[in-house]
């Protein structure tokens, strides 16, 4: 990932970093006003502030049920900032409807489930102030990243509002949203994924070794068992929504025809069959039987390879499958599966990096749950 700018200022350590509750990491408060350092007095004193500031700008809009409501509301504080429980349910609330729909039935795994959802969405958020404050603490430049972001806002709305601000910004109104609380998320953004790919994603971090995937592959060979598979070729004819009875089959019979006086049954796929495959000469690769419906994957498991069959009639198309080649039920080899293997491995190494890289940040950052 190239860099637009110089990210760092002179080598100037950055400022003493507070001791923070790890673990659960849910200090009790009077533990934490018995700390008698001044950066911790300090720290605290600024955490009110912020708190004083959201309950009384709430007062005077809304009332004392109001301020109530807001200062009950803060439910995270992460170093200098707070996360509030309305930032954690507008977070949860698009997942709420799907979740309901799976288990409207079983309100036990609904509730379970809500509370997983809730669980990583705080997670998440907590991740998120933890690494926009060590860049902010980590002695970055940022004035030129102002002006990058102000050039990537440009470019999207070049790209997504056909170069108009003001559709921008009309649609920025629609969701609730500001142009200043949009270009702080796209700042956020830039900050986090940046921050990410350095401590974790870059290339230079996450070397898989071959003796790594060999060993792999050694130790999880039922994860390479592959069932009885054909390489097929299909062609469907789709039965017309207001077409009469009988006029799919009629258009199948005749390909079959002419498949059966010698024209390659690629060519007639190419320009016969629905679907996408069309292009491709109808053909779908080695595939299973979990594939194909019931009808069709006892037909195509029948085949020899090189035959054809006849024309499969069901309700909604009809079908003419080709066998180009069988294979047996058989463990993948290493070459095959190194390429799954690969991302597999880089995908738990990812993760293992991510999970220390944030365990790293809570040791040094203070975290109440409240």
């Amino acid at each position: 990932m190239g860099l637009p700018w110089k990210w760092r200022t002179d080598p100037v350590p950055p400022p003493e970093r507070r001791l923070s509750a790890a673990g659960p990491r849910r200090r009790n408060s009077i533990e934490l006003c018995a700390l008698n350092s001044a950066q911790a007095h300090s720290r605290m004193a600024c955490i009110v502030k912020k708190i004083c500031v959201i309950a009384v700008g709430a007062f005077l809009a809304f009332g004392l049920a109001a301020r109530a409501e807001v200062v009950s509301g803060v439910s995270i504080v992460v170093n200098e900032d707070v996360i509030t429980r309305g930032e954690i349910m507008d977070k949860v609330a698009p997942r709420m409807q799907m979740l309901y729909s799976m288990y409207a039935s079983d309100e036990q795994r609904f509730e379970a489930e809500k509370r997983k959802v809730y669980d990583q969405q705080v997670e998440e958020l907590v991740e998120r102030k933890l690494i926009l404050h060590e860049f902010t603490m980590g002695g970055f430049m940022t004035n030129v990243l102002e002006s990058f972001i102000d050039d990537q806002i440009k470019k999207n709305i070049q790209r997504d509002y056909y170069g108009d601000r003001a559709r921008l910004i009309k649609t920025l109104q629609a969701q609730g949203m500001t142009y200043e609380m949009y270009r702080r998320q796209e700042r956020e953004n830039f900050i986090v994924n940046y921050m990410g790919y350095q401590n974790v994603d870059a290339p230079k971090k996450i070397l898989i070794s071959p003796l790594k995937i060999e060993q792999f592959y050694k130790d999880h060979q039922d994860a390479f068992k592959v069932d009885d598979q054909v390489k097929v070729r299909m062609i469907v004819i789709n039965q017309p929504p207001d077409g009469s009875p009988g006029e799919a089959k009629k258009t199948a019979d005749e390909i079959l025809t002419k498949i059966n006086s010698g024209v390659p049954f690629a060519e007639m796929a190419s320009v016969y069959t629905s679907g996408s495959k069309r292009s491709e000469g109808g053909e779908r690769g080695w595939v299973e039987r979990s594939y194909f419906k019931s009808e069709l994957a006892q037909v195509a498991f029948s085949l020899k390879a090189g035959q054809h069959s006849g024309v499969i009639e069901l309700p909604e198309a009809c079908y003419i499958l080709l066998v180009e080649d069988v294979r047996p039920a058989h463990i993948k080899s290493l070459a095959e599966s190194r390429d799954d293997i690969e991302r597999t491995l880089k995908t738990r190494e990812r993760d293992r990096l991510h999970k220390q890289w944030i365990e790293r940040l809570r040791v040094k950052s203070f975290v109440q749950y409240y």
